[in-house]
């Protein structure tokens, strides 16, 4: 991968992402390129761009990933675009989670803007995070998380990495992050409306207020996490027999569950989570000792992964409150949250969290 070159501009915007832009930055030959956009820009705004030689003839294709086009919300995310920077630059070689190759990447001081080139992953197509995964296609996203997590389970180095949105909490940060998670479930109640029922906001409230509590628990129990693996961060071949993970600018250290249970929780209908979360837990923890973890054992990953339902209104909450709306945007939002409090209760969360 080549890093920020010091003389060439950080693109701000789809027009300057030129044929003599790419060739500098990538050292991609183009007599022209094609600009078209990929995804909803909530974050972050992404393209493909499709090389042209001196034929006309297309000569291949990338994926070019900007700050988002609004100034405010790149200001309010601008922790994600330096948590993307890290991974890929300091992380991503140490793991064995499958993600796209980084052609080149760099980000300002400030790190509101930034400009990543990865290759691109066509003919995989992302999933619907509205439609919900197949079993099969959860079955290698769950493995593909525990090669995320498995390799350096419990590393050491990861409580001194800093190129997270969020560390390992101690109390004084998990308060600040209770308070934080009530404010943007307010945001998000008052965004959504009333197209959540009674019950799922009374659950979102406890929620909410048991998250100082939450982040703190299983402390001794941690490994780099996405923070945001759900079906619209990957993508899957045609047969489903591959899957690649994008998106890493929530990486987080915490309890690897949180993971697991975002992406069950969040990224299968309901009924498909009830018929293959057990399995799923297994596919995962089996593939964790295969990564070589030891002493922990199926029962208590299991506890683990109903302990981390949490991770699902927190994370779906605060990217509602910071990120730029939009129509399918609310519509994912709310599916994510009524999935979260079916599972919440329907596990036991809540008293399992009030136990402890």
């Amino acid at each position: 991968m080549t890093e920020s070159v010091k003389d060439i501009e950080i693109p701000r915007g789809p027009d300057d992402l030129t044929a003599e832009w790419l060739g500098r930055a990538a050292g991609v030959h183009a007599t022209r390129v094609g600009v078209e956009p990929v995804g909803t820009g909530q974050t972050g705004a992404t393209y493909r761009i499709t090389v042209f030689d001196h034929a006309e003839s297309t000569s291949g294709t990338y994926i070019v990933k900007l700050g988002a086009q609004d100034i405010q919300v790149r200001e309010r995310v601008a922790l994600g675009y330096r948590a993307e920077h890290a991974f890929y630059t300091r992380a991503a070689e140490t793991l064995d989670v499958p993600v796209p190759q980084c052609v080149y990447f760099d980000i300002s001081e400030d790190a509101q803007d930034f400009v990543m080139v990865m290759s691109d992953c066509a003919p995989a197509e992302q999933a619907d995070q509205i439609r919900g995964c197949s079993p099969a296609e959860a079955a290698l996203a769950v493995r593909a998380l525990a090669g995320l997590h498995g390799p350096r389970w419990c590393d050491p180095a990861w409580l001194e990495f800093d190129g997270v949105t969020m560390p390992l909490a101690s109390p004084e940060f998990a308060a600040g992050m209770q308070t934080l998670a009530e404010m943007a479930l307010d945001t998000t109640l008052r965004m959504i409306g009333d197209r959540l029922s009674t019950s799922d906001r009374e659950v979102l409230r406890t929620s909410a207020s048991m998250v100082a509590r939450w982040l703190t628990m299983r402390g001794d129990v941690f490994a780099l996490l996405h923070g945001d693996f759900r079906a619209d961060n990957l993508l899957f071949d045609g047969d489903s027999s591959q899957v690649t993970v994008v998106d890493w600018q929530t990486i987080t250290i915490g309890l690897p569950a949180r993971d697991l249970a975002y992406f069950i929780g969040t990224s299968l209908t309901h009924d498909d989570r009830r018929a293959y979360e057990r399995r799923l837990v297994e596919t995962y923890h089996a593939a964790l000792v295969d990564a070589g973890v030891t002493d922990y054992d199926l029962d208590t990953c299991w506890n683990d992964y109903r302990l981390a339902m949490l991770q699902i209104p927190l994370i779906t909450t605060l990217g509602a409150a910071f990120a730029a709306g939009s129509s399918r945007g609310d519509d994912i939002v709310v599916v994510m949250l009524e999935r979260a409090c079916a599972a919440i209760r329907e596990l036991g969360t809540l008293d399992l969290i009030a136990a402890e």
